[in-house]
């Protein structure tokens, strides 16, 4: 499953190409979606055979009828965002119009391919952004796709929908032929439902491409071009480690027969590669639904805000790269610490920029991350600084995120050098004092990855015969947070909390 970051960033570059290249027609041009012309399949009517009784004197034969029986609906799980019809008035006539037309066809498709694939019973419901619930345990997913420009979002609808993110519920959007018109519109939507955090292309190694198919290349069309083969592209924003808003510039065409019809003026993928990526995202919100709703339960730290008296209180790094996907993690390992150990600590932390002078106020720094990131030459010159004076960087990439782990191996390598990561020995004070580690539990995704490892292993960067970084490129943090992320690279929660209480009493007492 795991692919070369490099591969990622060439396709992320060859895909935006492709897209901005490949003939979006200019905005305001006549466009005529033929997927709004299929109409959803008609409900089948089940019907079964049962005698009647007709009113007396009964006949010497029984009469027969057939009847309509009514099934229970499966549960719902995704939710087709509609917007409530306009009134305009057009030559003197008032008629009732779409405020935002979309279709069915896709998401209908999709449901029933993902049915029968991950062996699944749920449905989808149509719903509207005046009158749904906002529960995600009533909706775990909503789904929004059209060809023309967004509605305008009220400030309650975005607070509603930022809220709906936070308890767990999944956006999924898609623009129906790859419309600029859509497109734009989506973005700007996104920036204000969730505008600190950024929308970005998934790396190739995201669980969204190989939570149920292993997909490394999908066919994608402009109009009747012939179809061409690239990496799959999906953007999103991420809560915590899973993807809360998965955005496609490119038609997701679950529905549109392309094959034998193309569409003039779309970009679009191939419709069977188009559904296996669509059963992934159902899948992987499926395996989140838990985590998601776990993460954003609000956690109150009663020391959050008293002042820090001669205690132990870890600042966690910023940057570019989703530098908080694991919120909860270092107030909880500080709580563990507090309990096994006879450091002074405060369960709080503090976020730092390494351009900042603050940073020489904390004997050990904290760094984590989702994605690539690239810090400036003045935080390189300033972590420099920090470690030469004694400093300890202690780093882990979240859920093993590789895109996060060549990154800061790069950057690494900027502020230290030729002193590169090595693995820490066995027989090192790190892994003696107060817990000794010989051995160690990996998740499942580790152990299904490779099967053989049982060894802890972190790396880091000696100066002087001491650990001035330690990093591991398989997850602490999320052990540490206990929130059992599915598709979690790491260390099991137990080691991982274990492995944190050691690296941190060898930072304080070395």
């Amino acid at each position: 499953m795991t692919r070369s970051i490099r591969t990622f960033v060439t396709a992320r570059t060859i895909v935006a190409a492709v897209v901005v290249a490949i003939a979006l027609p200019a905005l305001g041009q006549e466009f005529d979606n033929p997927k709004a012309k299929k109409p959803p399949q008609a409900k089948p009517q089940r019907m079964s055979a049962g005698e009647g009784m007709p009113p007396l004197p009964l006949p010497a034969t029984p009469l027969r009828r057939s009847e309509k029986k009514r099934q229970p609906a499966p549960p719902a799980l995704v939710g087709m965002i509609n917007f409530s019809a306009q009134a305009v008035v057009e030559k003197g006539k008032r008629e009732e119009r779409d405020a935002f037309p979309t279709t069915q066809i896709d998401i209908e498709r999709l449901m029933n391919f993902s049915n029968n694939k991950l062996d699944i019973h749920y449905r989808y419901i149509a719903t509207s952004l005046s009158s749904f619930s906002y529960d995600p345990t009533e909706l775990p997913v909503l789904y929004l796709t059209g060809w023309t420009p967004m509605p305008k979002l009220s400030d309650e609808m975005v607070e509603k929908l930022r809220r709906y993110l936070y308890d767990g519920g999944t956006l999924v959007l898609h623009a129906q032929c790859g419309r600029k018109e859509f497109t734009d519109s989506a973005r700007a939507a996104i920036a204000k439902i969730l505008p600190n955090r950024p929308l970005a292309a998934l790396d190739g190694d995201n669980f969204i491409f190989h939570s149920y198919y292993d997909i490394t290349q999908m066919r994608v069309r402009n109009g009747t071009d012939d179809f061409k083969s690239m990496p799959p592209y999906l953007e999103a924003v991420f809560l915590g480690c899973r993807p809360a808003i998965i955005f496609s510039p490119v038609d997701l065409n679950c529905g549109w027969d392309v094959v034998n019809h193309p569409i003039e003026g779309g970009v679009l993928y191939h419709q069977d590669d188009a559904l296996q990526l669509g059963v992934n995202i159902i899948s992987s919100a499926l395996a989140n639904q838990q985590y998601a709703r776990t993460w954003g339960t609000q956690k109150v730290y009663h020391q959050q805000d008293d002042k820090t008296r001669d205690q132990l209180v870890i600042a966690q790094v910023v940057h570019s790269g989703d530098w908080d996907p694991t919120p909860h993690a270092l107030p909880n390992l500080m709580k563990y610490v507090a309990k096994n150990t006879t450091l002074n600590v405060q369960f709080k932390r503090e976020v730092v920029d390494l351009a900042n002078v603050d940073v020489f106020k904390h004997p050990v720094l904290y760094m984590t991350g989702l994605r690539d990131f690239k810090l400036s030459d003045e935080q390189v010159k300033q972590l420099k600084t920090y470690l030469t004076a004694g400093g300890v960087l202690v780093a882990d990439s979240a859920a093993g995120n590789v895109a996060f782990d060549q990154a800061f191996r790069r950057e690494l390598a900027r502020v230290v050098g030729e002193n590169k990561l090595k693995t820490v020995a066995l027989d090192s004070a790190l892994y003696q004092t107060p817990y000794q580690i010989k051995a160690v539990d990996y998740t499942k995704l580790v152990k299904a990855q490779e099967p053989r490892l049982n060894a802890p292993t972190i790396e880091g960067v000696t100066v002087d015969g001491q650990l001035q970084v330690i990093y591991s490129r398989y997850s602490l943090s999320n052990g540490w947070e206990q929130l059992n992320f599915a598709y979690n690279r790491g260390y099991a929660d137990t080691d991982a909390l274990r492995l944190g209480v050691n690296i941190f009493s060898y930072a304080m007492t070395h």
